[in-house]
């Protein structure tokens, strides 16, 4: 059978079944495995093995025994140890623990320590650095020094040599004197007789002279004050409210100062407004060799003075009595000084030289320079009866001591050069405004600094100013009053509103419409901005679409206080504006308004007046004048006002008042021809009838009939004017004066913009001067042509269409006058003569005779191109290059050869000057362009010949460092710009001070330049700066002669002044006070004031609504002077009469509420400021209605001044209130929501409520960041400082942190 181990797996432990006795068990040899294996083994479970025995399982089970108590003993022992070495190990881990603690700490303190030495270190490098700082400064400060050291002592030893010089040659002359023996009047030790002149001949005194202040000079100690800055607009602390020009002067004196100032008093003369300085020269028989030398020698000199400043010079002057009297009264009034030439033995003289003399000397002496030449024999004295009573005359006349007397015993040209002199002296001086008489010299080279990034056309602008105002004063017998009614109607129509068309045929007086619109808009809402542009014929500069927008766009920016960032780019000039538009609208509480006359003219108009069709801001009104025949179709669907033919009642009146002017009468049946002539829709307008009559009154040659005769004939204004120019052609003597008057109208029509009467009489020899003005008086009257800007052109289209068919034989004829003129300009060019005339004329012709190469080599004259780009004429300039075919980069190149050729030629110190504007130019241009790398060489370049030919302080030095900062701007290397513009502003504020233009513009540019590197603080710091300066400087730069005009307009009141007490008399003296406050000059303005008060008082009583305009004024001069308690008193004063005597909700009593509140609130007094600004907010919900902006300024305002007062409660529902109209009527998204917004989340931080102040704050610089932004960052304000508006300022706050 086997053995039973062979039923047995290996490994298993197997039971005998054959036990021996005594029941001992037998160990059966078998292999076992190793005890682990056993052990295991011995506890399986398994099924019980077949043939095993009892007795041999029990067996086993007691060797299994000892060996379970044998591993437990060593399984015990095992975990002993074990847990022994645990305990070890865990007491080993607290000790590591302590360890790494202690080791921790000593880091930490390590740590600090390297810390402490680091901050030491760099503390200690700092301090090295600022050390260096100092002493790099103090090096500079002392070189500084030394070179102004150096030009001082240079100067002084000039000046002394000059003065030596001038001694000697006072001397020799004296010498000479006495050795001919004529006495010298001395006066010693009197000063009683300074002002006397004393003219001696021959030994004897002149009796007729004395105490004439003939002799004196212009004192100029009443000019002083004119240099001083206008106070304008000062600014609010936030963008609510706009309330006037100023916060501390009367609204109502200053309106009527403005519309005073901007109304040419008749006794200011037109010269003064005209872009021509006009020398008026009076001379007899016996000084007509001076006049000659004068012409001939000394009138080229003072050509070039005048065009080098951007004007014309002009002689005028008869010879022997070759004018009409009406045409030498019409001279005189135009003219900008005036001579008279005079030898006092003559013993009669003609009657026209003593109605010019009469005219000029005696009756309106003041309204222009006079100089009277008086040449005396040499050891003859004998003056005439006739010129004694004459001078006698001027004398007594000249009360003020202005005319200029030159007394001459010499040669007549050495009398030629003295009046030279003094006119030039006059021309600098008086005129053209400059500080002193070699000003001119550096002329161009201050443009350049001083102007801003913007680049500015004066000359365009002062046409638009003539245009203007030639408008307002024309006038018209038409009834324009329903019209202007429904302009106001439409202006005052609530948003979205599209642009107005006034509409009419040619000729109807859409112009002169609009014109006197605007005046009358201006006079009543003077916070209303106003931006007209009338546009002239469609080939001139008048009627290009880019600068039409720029100069519109450069007028809205005067009116925010930041005019810097604009783009040349033509095709962004126009994108941009509607930007502009949007953008500073949102900025502004009154309307603003946008009149463009003649909008079809505009060439392209419908693509590049597109603007016109997207809708308008809210505050936005548009209107447009178009030719009903030329209206573009899209248009015609806006808001219309359409002007109707004159009616036959209008028409009759307009011939009667001509006819009755002119002292003649119409028979019926000629009145009846006229009217049934006068029914169609082409002759019934008001420019046909104006013509109509004017002819009729003008014949010379024609008698009345025949003249009407012709008139039915022309059944159109062109055929009219066509007439007119056949009449005035057949009224001309000789062949010779119509061809010149042919020649004279050609030349007109082939011209750009036109042409001026020097350059007339330069194209025209055998032109004289009585002849030009006799033929241009008579055009101008007969409404052919007019005189704008010191340019002729033709005054209307269809003027300009009548000399097209009448004169030009097609266009052989025009290309003919083009010649003449390209001739005449590049003669000028050769000269060195680049006016601005030649920038505009010369390139415009070749481009119309389409000679490439001509205008390529006119454009290659870098001064040229230079005078086009400063004036803003960036789109023609490109047109003529690609016109000439070149494209920007070969452009550049073609510039930079020339300018090194002309750099060849530059040798004197001048000549380098010229040199550096030329490549600061170049380098903007390019700049411009787009082609930034191209740009810096040239600006480098520009400001290394300016450091090294001037002085590297001198203001020039800034400019090209802010052109090169702008340039590393634009690359975005800030640290580089920032350094170049720090030391633009360190050179500015040295060279002019730290308040002037320049200064102000490295400010915002610095400003801009830390925005744009997240460095908020500092920007603001600078932007709040700049405003403050540009502030000062508000309408300091206007026409050139402003401060002229309103001196004298001054000094014409004080004149009115003299009479008795009167209540017109009170009211002149209120408006010199006015006046003299916007020269700054306050004790005379107070005086003014107080006489004004004083007589107001006497005259109409105190208690009249007239003596609380003085107090308020006074009042405010108060105020400016920082006299509170004197003005807190006449305020009160103001408002009690002014609360007795003028309706509740009427604005001159608004006004003294405000600016007493503001007064009170100054000085601390709250309590006292309450019931006055809820007075004030009781009138505008009156006045405006409950849902008003202005409303809620006021609101904001009252809340503002509970919150101040702890009265946060009731500031609260104020401030919602405010809140809930600003959204209703400004949008959610607008910045005065935004500013109410942060207000009331400073109030809810106050009161504890944190979340919803952090909330409000929120949404307010939601509102703020999404506010498109100006170039120069936030817009500033024009309210006034103390003005209408002040928000709440705290101290940033985080919103989860308790207080």
């Amino acid at each position: 059978m086997g053995t039973a181990s062979s039923l047995v797996s290996p490994g298993e432990v197997i039971e005998d079944a054959y036990g021996g006795e005594g029941g001992e068990a037998c160990e059966i040899p078998v292999e076992v495995k190793p005890k682990a294996r056993l052990l295991r083994s011995s506890f399986r479970r398994g099924p019980r093995v077949i043939g095993a025995s009892f007795k041999s399982t029990g067996s086993v089970d007691l060797e299994y025994t000892a060996e379970y108590e044998r591993l437990r003993k060593d399984y015990d022992i095992f975990r002993v140890s074990k847990n022994n070495e645990i305990a070890s190990m865990q007491k080993k881990e607290a000790k590591l623990d302590e360890e790494n603690k202690r080791l921790r700490a000593e880091l930490q303190a390590l740590q600090k320590t390297y810390q402490k030495i680091l901050r030491e270190k760099e503390s200690a490098l700092e301090a090295k650095y600022q050390a260096m700082e100092r002493a790099s400064t103090f090096e500079h400060d002392r070189d500084k020094v030394k070179r102004q050291f150096k030009i001082f002592r240079e100067t002084k030893e000039k000046e002394i040599q000059d003065l030596l010089r001038a001694k000697r040659d006072l001397e020799s002359k004296l010498q000479h004197l006495q050795a001919q023996g004529v006495q010298v009047y001395v006066p010693e030790d009197s000063d009683s007789d300074e002002n006397q002149t004393t003219v001696a001949a021959g030994g004897m005194q002149c009796e007729y002279w004395n105490g004439g202040v003939l002799g004196s000079e212009p004192s100029m100690g009443s000019m002083m004050q004119l240099q001083q800055s206008y106070r304008g607009p000062e600014f609010a602390h936030s963008l609510m409210d706009v309330e006037g020009p100023f916060a501390n002067v009367s609204r109502d004196d200053w309106d009527a100062a403005v519309v005073s100032l901007l109304q040419v008093s008749p006794h200011i003369s037109k010269g003064l407004w005209s872009n021509t300085v006009r020398c008026y020269l009076i001379h007899t028989k016996d000084t007509r060799d001076e006049l000659h030398h004068f012409i001939e020698i000394y009138s080229p000199k003072l050509q070039r003075l005048c065009e080098r400043m951007g004007h014309f010079y002009l002689n005028v002057y008869f010879p022997e009595n070759t004018a009409s009297a009406a045409e030498r009264q019409r001279e005189m009034e135009r003219s900008s000084m005036c001579v008279l030439l005079l030898k006092p033995s003559v013993n009669s003289l003609c009657s026209y030289v003593e109605e010019d003399t009469e005219e000029a000397f005696v009756k309106t002496p003041d309204s222009r320079p006079l100089l009277l030449y008086l040449r005396t024999a040499e050891g003859k004295v004998g003056i005439s009866g006739t010129t004694r009573e004459l001078l006698e005359r001027i004398n007594k006349a000249d009360k003020n001591a202005k005319i200029k007397v030159v007394d001459h015993t010499g040669s007549p040209e050495d009398g030629a050069a003295l009046i030279y002199h003094q006119l030039d002296e006059i021309i600098k001086q008086e005129l053209l405004g400059l500080k002193s008489v070699d000003d001119h010299e550096h002329v161009e080279e201050d443009q350049v600094v001083e102007a801003s990034d913007v680049l500015w056309d004066e000359h365009d602008e002062q046409e638009q100013i003539e245009t203007y105002q030639k408008m307002c004063n024309m006038s018209t017998h038409v009834n324009f009053d329903k019209y202007i009614t429904r302009l106001n109607d439409l202006v005052a129509a609530p948003p979205p509103t599209p642009p107005l068309l006034v509409s009419g045929g040619p000729g109807s007086g859409k112009s002169v419409l609009l014109a006197k619109w605007i005046e009358l808009q201006q006079r009543h809402s003077p916070n209303t901005v106003i931006l007209y542009h009338f546009v002239g014929r469609p080939s001139s500069t008048s009627a290009e679409p880019v600068l039409i927008i720029r100069r519109l766009t450069v007028k809205l920016l005067q009116n925010f206080w930041s005019i810097s960032g604009l783009t040349m780019d033509p095709c962004k000039v126009l994108e941009d504006f509607p930007r502009w538009l949007e953008r500073l609208s949102a900025r502004r509480h009154g309307n603003i308004i946008i009149v463009i006359d003649s909008v079809d003219q505009i060439q392209n108009a419908e693509r590049n007046m597109k603007w016109l069709i997207d809708p308008l801001p809210a505050n936005v009104r548009v209107l447009v004048s178009v030719n009903v025949e030329t209206c573009p179709q899209a248009w015609r669907l806006w808001p219309t006002i359409h002007l109707d033919p004159l009616s036959s009642k209008e028409m009759r009146n307009m011939i009667t008042m001509h006819c009755m002017t002119a002292e003649i009468k119409l028979g019926k049946e000629q009145e009846r021809k006229l009217e049934t002539h006068c029914k169609s829709a082409a002759t019934c307008n008001a420019l046909y009838i104006s013509v109509l009559v004017r002819l009729l009154t003008d014949r010379i040659s024609w008698s009345l009939e025949e003249t009407i005769l012709q008139c039915v004939m022309c059944h159109d204004t062109v055929s009219l004017f066509r007439f007119c120019l056949r009449m005035m052609l057949g009224s001309l003597r000789t062949d010779e004066e119509k061809n010149i008057m042919k020649q004279l109208l050609g030349l007109l029509y082939a011209s750009h913009n036109g042409v001026s009467e020097s350059e007339l009489l330069e194209l025209l020899p055998e032109l004289a001067f009585p002849t030009l003005c006799s033929m241009l008086f008579r055009l101008e009257y007969l409404l052919i042509l007019t005189l704008d800007c010191g340019i002729i052109h033709f005054r209307h289209l269809q003027a300009c269409d009548a000399v097209r068919l009448e004169l030009m034989d097609g266009g052989v004829t025009v290309s003919i006058h083009r010649e003449r003129l390209i001739h005449h300009f590049s003669k000028q060019l050769s000269q060195h003569r680049v006016t601005w005339r030649v920038a505009d004329e010369l390139p415009w012709l070749l481009q119309q005779q389409e000679d490439k190469t001509k205008l390529q080599l006119s454009l290659l004259n870098l001064f040229v191109s230079q005078n086009l780009y400063k004036r803003g004429h960036f789109s023609e300039l490109l047109t003529y290059w690609q016109f000439v075919g070149k494209d920007k980069v070969s452009m550049a190149t073609e510039y930079f050869e020339s300018l090194k050729c002309y750099e060849q030629t530059c040798e004197t110190e001048d000549s380098m000057r010229r040199l550096a504007n030329l490549y600061e130019t170049l380098g903007r241009f390019l700049k411009d362009l787009g082609l930034l790398t191209q740009a810096v060489a040239p600006l480098q370049r520009s400001l290394e010949i300016r450091e090294t030919a001037l002085d590297p302080d001198h203001p020039s030095v800034a400019q090209s460092l802010h052109q090169l900062a702008g340039i590393y701007v634009l690359w975005r290397k800030f640290g580089n710009a920032e350094q170049l513009y720090k030391q633009a502003l360190e050179i500015s504020e040295s060279a002019y001070g730290p308040e002037h233009g320049s200064v102000a513009r490295e400010l915002d540019c610095l400003a801009l330049l830390y925005q744009k590197k997240n460095k908020y603080e500092q920007a603001d710091k600078l932007r709040k700066r700049s405003v403050r300066i540009r502030q000062k400087m508000a309408h300091q730069k206007g026409h050139m002669y402003g401060f002229t005009l309103l001196h004298r307009r001054t000094l014409q009141l004080e004149e009115l002044t003299l009479g008795k007490d009167t209540a017109d008399c009170a009211k002149t003296l209120n408006e010199l006070g006015v006046l003299y406050y916007l020269q700054n000059n306050l004790d005379t303005a107070k005086m003014f004031l107080t006489r004004s008060l004083e007589m107001r008082q006497r005259v109409l009583g105190p208690e009249h609504p007239d003596c609380a305009q003085s107090l308020n004024n006074l009042a405010a001069l108060h105020c400016e002077c920082h006299e509170y308690e004197n003005a807190e008193d006449l305020y009160e004063q103001a408002l009690d009469i002014r609360k007795r005597a003028l309706a509740p909700d009427h604005p001159s009593l608004a006004y003294t509420i405000k600016h007493l509140a503001i007064l009170y609130k100054r000085r601390g007094k709250l309590e006292k400021a309450v019931p006055l600004y809820e007075l004030a907010l009781e009138i505008r919900e009156k006045s405006f209605g409950l849902k008003h902006p202005s409303v809620a300024t006021a609101l904001v305002n009252l809340a503002v001044l509970y919150c101040q007062l702890k009265k946060h409660n009731e500031a609260l529902p104020l401030y919602e209130q405010a809140l809930r109209v600003y959204e209703d009527s400004l949008g959610t998204s607008h910045p005065r929501v935004g500013e109410t917004l942060k207000n009331l989340a400073v109030l809810s931080y106050e009161k504890g409520d944190f979340e919803k102040a952090a909330e409000l704050y929120k949404r307010a610089m939601e509102i703020k960041d999404a506010e498109p932004s100006l170039v120069c960052g936030k817009a500033a304000s024009v309210h006034s400082f103390n003005g209408d508006t002040f928000s709440l300022r705290s101290p940033s706050f985080h919103p989860h942190t308790p207080k």
